[in-house]
C-alpha cells in the first residue's frame, strides 16, 4: 500500500511540475509578445479551477477608460439590493445628462422615459457614456468607491465627478484600476461573492452582452461564453474578460497606457497586441480546439 501511495505522490509531483513548466512557457511567450510595444502594458491571467496566475505589471495602476463601468454596475446593484432602485423603474431623460459623442441614450428627446434595466444594458453592452454617467450620478462616485474598497480593492476607484478625486482624475481620467484588481472583481462576481448570488448572476448576464467584440473576444470561439468589458481613449486600450472555456475557465486582462499609436483603426498597435495575446491564451488553455478566428491577429 505504501508503494501505491508513493507512486501516486510521484505522479502528482510530475504532473504539477509539467504544468508549472507549461505556465512558465506561456509567461515567456507573453513577455516576447509585448517586447518592443510602444507604450506600457499590464497583463494578468488566472485559471479559475487551479488558481494558477500569470502576472506582468499586474499591480501597476492603469486608467480604466470605460472599464470603470463595472464598478459603476456594482454600485447600481447595491441600490437594487436595498430596493432604492428597481429594474422596472422608469427614469426621465434630460438633455442636461448628455455626454457628447455617439451614444444611443444621447439621441433621446428631453423628457423621454426609459427603464433602469435598459440604461444598465446601454452602459455595458454599448458602453454608452451618457447612460453610464447617469447611473454613476444615481449612486454617487463616493458610494461606489466605498463599496469597491470594502471588497478589498484599494487601487480601483471612480475619479470623475467624485469629490476628492480630482488629482487622480488628472492622471488616470474617469477611473483607475490594476489588472489584478479588476480580475479579482470579475472573479468575485463569478463566484457569487458580492451581495447575493442572484445579483451576481444578473451582473454576469449584463457583462455577457458586449457589442464591442472586435479584439480580445474575436479570438475566442463564438460558441464559448465570455463576460467582458473593454475601454479605450486615445492613449489607452484595455480589456478584461472571463472566458468560460470548457473544463478550464480563466480570466484574461490586458491594460495599456501611454500608447504611441493613438489611431482608431483595427491595425492599432495595442488592439493588434490584444488580439494576438488573447489568441495565444485561448490556444494555451484549449489546445485541442480546432476553431480559427476570421478576424486576423
Amino acid at each position: 500500500m505504501k508503494r501505491v501511495y508513493l507512486l501516486i505522490g510521484i505522479f502528482l509531483l510530475v504532473a504539477i511540475s509539467l504544468k508549472a513548466q507549461k505556465t512558465k512557457k506561456l509567461h515567456d511567450q507573453l513577455l516576447a509578445s509585448i517586447e518592443g510595444f510602444h507604450g506600457d502594458v499590464g497583463i494578468y491571467i488566472k485559471e479559475l479551477k487551479t488558481g494558477r496566475e500569470i502576472a506582468i505589471n499586474a499591480d501597476t495602476i492603469f486608467p480604466t477608460a470605460s472599464i470603470v463601468k463595472v464598478p459603476i454596475l456594482v454600485g447600481v446593484m447595491d441600490k437594487i439590493r436595498t430596493a432604492e432602485l428597481r429594474y422596472d423603474s422608469a427614469h426621465v431623460y434630460r438633455d442636461s445628462l448628455l455626454y457628447e459623442g455617439e451614444d444611443i441614450l444621447g439621441s433621446f428627446k428631453d423628457g423621454e422615459k426609459i427603464y433602469l434595466e435598459k440604461v444598465i444594458m446601454l452602459m455595458l453592452t454599448m458602453s454608452d457614456n451618457t447612460a453610464s454617467l447617469w447611473l454613476q450620478k444615481m449612486v454617487g462616485g463616493t458610494r461606489i468607491n466605498e463599496i469597491i474598497d470594502s471588497l478589498g480593492l484599494k487601487n480601483t476607484r471612480v475619479n470623475s465627478r467624485t469629490p476628492g478625486r480630482g488629482p487622480y482624475q488628472k492622471i488616470y481620467g474617469w477611473g483607475q484600476t490594476t489588472p489584478r484588481e479588476i480580475a479579482s472583481l470579475f472573479e468575485m462576481i463569478y463566484r457569487h461573492k458580492i451581495f447575493t448570488p442572484s445579483i451576481c448572476e444578473d451582473m454576469m448576464r449584463f457583462l455577457g452582452r458586449n457589442y464591442w467584440d472586435e479584439n480580445a473576444i474575436s479570438q475566442i470561439p463564438p460558441y464559448v461564453q465570455v463576460f467582458s468589458k473593454n475601454g479605450a481613449v486615445n492613449a489607452v486600450r484595455s480589456e478584461v474578460l472571463l472566458v468560460n472555456a470548457p473544463g478550464n475557465p480563466y480570466i484574461f486582462c490586458i491594460f495599456t497606457k501611454n500608447n504611441a499609436d493613438q489611431s482608431w483603426q483595427p491595425s492599432n498597435e495595442a488592439w493588434r497586441l490584444t488580439r494576438k495575446i488573447s489568441r495565444l491564451v485561448w490556444k494555451f488553455y484549449q489546445p485541442r480546439d480546432k476553431w480559427e478566428p476570421t478576424t486576423p491577429e
